[in-house]
């Protein structure tokens, strides 16, 4: 099979807009399928927040069946910045100027399902208006979960028909239901609202009905792809996913390992890498300087970036962290969440002397600082698809402490002590005293075992996350569901 052409179709992508994770993904991906000779584009909507200077709009607007008639919007064209990806932004500000992605702070916006049903439909309608047919339409979560719905449905017979369709799931957690009363607005047929394809609960699920529709299904690590055909792991829709289980493949994420080399990072003051680790020293002290620590290269620095939610097991880290303090140790949390959390975090720092500092709200230079400064990092989570501070951590030699769930199960190499081996410390069990008594078996590694933490801050720095691996999976699944679709 020659190389696939691949529409990658999402709700955000980063260097234009990014809420998590996903637009992580969908930037990196596409990037390292055309390093292989993939034709991989990408397509999102055109929030208000993306400006258009330096695209190219096209001559004729986008026509897309929705509501009660077409819904008629610009398309603009560009490139994923810093590579040749093209990029298509569907430019309807009705449904996207409004200043925020999904939701307006602290409310819920009531017409997401046709915002989201105007992404899926459009893509589709632009491949018609480009005369492009893809050979996979590469979805992601519950936002473009519908296109493998239309796919199958009303698009059954059209120009796209042999086109496969490929859906990752970066949270399972994270659905969408709307009332089936809104249905008709999508244009898709009633005959669709049942158990078996969008009904949930008599509401209407994007997510379940791409996952039934989907030639094939990625999740975002080995270890979730399994973890989410269980009743503990599945989040009400553990039986589809079983179900679903010869079509569902668990594939790593990547990091981009240009932006997080300790070697070349702007970010610190000073640069390091794996055959010398003094620079790493020196970024320590900074950081002790920058968050106002007492600077003291013999104290083990802990350090958490991280939204501030249970999932992130940030509840259970505020009731360990008068224990872990007590430890002799010093600790840096940087990180935002609900006020609550917020506020916590910022009275614990005003009496935090010279062990404890959190900095409230988010700053992508400071992150690299902590993960270079900090000798551990911790992130509990009581679930994790995949996460990537696990795996920015070990790449610039701080050795992350995580629960044993989902891609932090797969990505960190578990301590022995018989043997000096791993690039990290695990925890099964998410309470204050399994949270202590992993970071106290850390710390006392790093004091008593100064010759393997050391050995393993070295051996983390050599492995290996960055994409090329991930995109290889990728274009495995895209042969094999392209085959699916076409009968191969």
């Amino acid at each position: 099979m020659p190389p696939t052409s691949v529409l990658f179709v999402a709700s955000e992508c980063a260097g234009f807009v990014k809420a998590g994770g996903l637009g992580d993904v969908v930037a990196a991906l596409p990037a390292a399928l055309r390093a292989l000779g993939h034709d991989a584009r990408i397509v999102i909507p055109r929030y208000d927040v993306i400006p258009t200077q330096g695209m190219t709009k096209h001559a004729t607007p986008l026509g897309v069946p929705l509501g009660r008639g077409d819904a008629w919007s610009a398309v603009y064209e560009t490139r994923l910045p810093g590579t040749d990806v093209p990029v298509y932004l569907l430019d309807h500000q009705a449904l996207f100027g409004r200043g925020y992605l999904y939701d307006p702070p602290g409310a819920v916006a009531p017409d997401n399902l046709v915002r989201f049903a105007y992404l899926s439909r459009g893509a589709l309608q632009l491949c018609k208006a480009l005369r492009f047919v893809p050979d996979i339409f590469h979805v992601h979560d519950w936002p473009s979960a519908l296109l493998p719905v239309y796919l199958n449905t009303v698009e059954a017979r059209g120009p796209l028909a042999r086109s496969a369709s490929v859906l990752t799931i970066h949270n399972l957690a994270h659905q969408a239901r709307f009332p089936a009363s809104e249905l008709p607005l999508t244009h898709l047929p009633w005959s669709e609202l049942r158990p078996d394809s969008l009904e949930d609960h008599g509401a209407v699920s994007p997510l379940k009905g791409g996952l039934v529709h989907a030639t094939k299904l990625t999740a975002v690590s080995p270890r979730y792809a399994a973890e989410i055909r269980t009743p503990a792991g599945g989040a009400g829709l553990d039986f589809l996913m079983r179900a679903r289980g010869a079509d569902l493949i668990g594939i790593l994420n990547g990091i981009d390992d240009e932006v997080w080399n300790p070697a070349t990072d702007p970010a610190l003051p000073v640069p390091y890498d794996a055959d010398s680790l003094a620079g790493k020293a020196a970024c320590k002290r900074a950081l002790q300087q920058e968050m106002g620590l007492a600077e003291r290269p013999d104290v083990p620095l802990i350090g958490v970036v991280s939204r501030l939610s249970e999932q992130k097991g940030t509840d259970v880290v505020f009731a360990a962290l008068s224990r872990i303090l007590d430890l002799d140790v010093q600790m840096v949390i940087v990180g935002s969440g609900d006020l609550a959390s917020e506020g916590y975090l910022l009275w614990r720092s005003h009496h935090g002397g010279d062990r404890f500092r959190a900095w409230v709200g988010f700053s992508e230079a400071l992150s690299h600082r902590v993960e270079a400064g900090a000798d551990l990092f911790l992130m509990p989570s009581r679930f994790e698809p995949c996460g990537l501070n696990q795996m920015y951590s070990q790449r610039y030699g701080t050795l992350p402490i995580v629960r044993a769930t989902g891609g932090l199960d797969d990505t960190v190499d578990n301590y022995d002590a018989a043997t000096g081996e791993g690039t990290g410390f695990k925890l099964w069990d998410l309470t204050v005293d399994a949270v202590v008594g992993t970071v106290r078996w850390a710390v006392e590694t790093y004091r008593q075992r100064p010759e393997h933490f050391a050995r393993m801050q070295r051996r983390a720095m050599q492995r290996h996350f960055g994409w090329g691996e991930a995109a290889r999976r990728y274009a495995d699944v895209y042969r094999w569901a392209v085959e699916t679709r076409r009968g191969a």
